[in-house]
């Protein structure tokens, strides 16, 4: 089948970016197009209508493209857990749990296969793939197991765009280098060089470019500005890279920054508001007086909880909430404002039971069977009746107790399982992802701290996130399309 692959000469060179704005393009110009990303590392997963998780990412990139998200969009996804291993998802199912030492010896042949169905069954429906690659393809002692890069690319005789990240310098020197070590058949794939999140006046930069295109004789398609909108990134370091363009915001909210935070795309919604401001905060820093504190999901709940414990974040979050601040937990953030967790089985790598931040009436119980699957509910609170849309993944079950402290706890939403808010609505948990992207349900949340800042109420009559989204899709898109030259992918 036709297919365009998009590597990158570094980790963060805006391959998912690029990938995204191309699955928008082609369908605005009559493509019936779909993302594919063969293997992919992270921890920000979606959960397809048949429960299969994916990299959150190339659900993005269906959205973008205008279809439904499916497991063969992204067969294989590695979720790091620590110590050097991660849990194996081949086709939207856990087969496992590997040491990276051992991944290739163990899954390579099943995940090629995965791939190939994959592949296969895409054909079938879509007239083009926009394929994305992980990390770079020139890791000279990864190549031969590589199982998302040009392995992808010569499968499918793939025209290839190699995406340069230039704000971190070396660009120049980024390109030359990977495509020095790409194989002959690898490098004859590569069509064009994209410049991505360029900054400054083109002018200056073509005297580079002529010198490059000179050198590698492969034209440069494309110089993409710096896109700031705020954007799913695929892993945590996005976070660390994170700039706030907002000033005089009403709200400060604080999100833990975990180990292995999961999910933070929870939170885009909450930062696309103009009157919010949200902080990711490290375990070891001062959590300060923000108007609430929001513990993520993580891929190692335990651990992180231990690590909160340790540097004091913990004690912190209970006095805070003591004083009468909000406190949230989203999954594995809900399991630690609970009262024990125990792994009977050492799930996550080391089997007992931990003391919670008891402050809420819940035990959790992990267990080797997870719970993946899309839900519809109705809202108790912060306001009776309201529709809310989002996903679960988690491999605890959460049991609820009367009460903590003579304090008195109501469901949260229809389903009792889903999550629990105090009678003052000062400490809420929930199972759900994708909370936030309900735009009522996060407007009626936000105005509660508003109304204890003595400020006026924001309208609840908004769109969900995902129309904003869709906003920035096409932002992205037609910013892109401007800069990107695709004819040599397409003819």
């Amino acid at each position: 089948m036709k297919a365009i692959m998009v590597v990158g000469t570094t980790s963060h060179a805006g391959k998912s970016l690029i990938t995204t704005a191309i699955c928008r393009i082609l369908s605005r110009r009559g493509w019936r197009v779909a993302p594919f990303k063969g293997q992919n590392m992270a921890l920000n997963a979606y959960v397809t209508a048949n429960g299969g998780e994916i990299g959150y990412a190339q659900a993005v990139q269906a959205w973008a493209a205008g279809v439904v998200p499916w497991v063969e969009m992204n067969p294989i996804l590695l979720k790091p857990q620590g110590d050097m291993t991660s849990q194996v998802i081949i086709k939207g199912r856990s087969v496992g749990k590997v040491r990276a030492a051992d991944y290739y010896e163990q899954y390579f042949d099943m995940g090629w296969q995965a791939i190939e169905e994959s592949l296969k069954h895409l054909s079938t429906e879509f007239d083009l793939l926009v394929c994305e690659g992980a990390g770079s393809p020139a890791e000279i002692n990864l190549k031969h197991r590589d199982l998302t890069n040009m392995r992808i690319a010569t499968y499918l005789n793939a025209p290839t765009i190699l995406v340069v990240d230039i704000e971190r310098g070396g660009a120049f020197a980024h390109v030359v280098g990977t495509l020095e070590l790409l194989e002959p058949e690898e490098r004859q794939l590569i069509k064009g060089i994209v410049i991505n999140k360029f900054r400054g006046q083109r002018s200056i930069l073509e005297p580079g470019i002529k010198w490059l295109e000179e050198r590698i004789g492969i034209p440069v398609v494309g110089v993409i500005p710096y896109f700031e909108e705020i954007f799913p990134a695929e892993d945590s370091l996005d976070l660390f890279e994170r700039k706030s363009y907002k000033t005089n915001t009403d709200l400060n909210i604080a999100v833990i920054r975990l180990p292995r935070i999961a999910n933070f795309t929870d939170f885009d919604p909450l930062e696309s508001e103009p009157t919010v401001s949200v902080k990711f905060l490290s375990p070891k820093q001062d959590l300060g007086h923000p108007d609430a504190v929001i513990i993520p999901g993580t891929k190692t709940t335990i651990n992180d909880l231990l690590l909160l414990q340790k540097t004091g974040m913990a004690e912190a979050i209970q006095n805070y909430a003591a004083s009468g601040g909000t406190v949230m937990g989203i999954c594995g953030g809900y399991q630690m404002l609970g009262q024990i967790i125990a792994d009977p089985e050492g799930v996550e790598g080391q089997a007992g039971r931990f003391q919670g931040l008891n402050l809420l009436p819940i035990r959790t119980v992990i267990t080797g069977q997870k719970i993946a699957r899309q839900r519809q509910v109705s809202s108790n609170y912060p306001q009776m009746g309201l529709p809310v849309s989002g996903f679960e993944i988690h491999q605890g079950r959460s049991r609820i107790e009367q009460q903590v402290d003579g304090q008195a706890y109501q469901p949260l939403f229809d389903d009792v399982n889903l999550g629990l808010v105090d009678s003052c609505q000062s400490v809420w948990g929930s199972y759900l992802h994708g909370l936030f992207d309900n735009g009522p349900w996060r407007r009626a949340w936000l105005n509660r701290l508003r109304q204890q800042r003595g400020l006026k109420s924001l309208p609840t009559g908004v769109a969900n996130y995902r129309e904003q989204r869709e906003q920035i899709l096409d932002s992205l898109a037609t910013e892109i399309e401007t800069h990107l030259d695709l004819i040599p992918f397409l003819s």
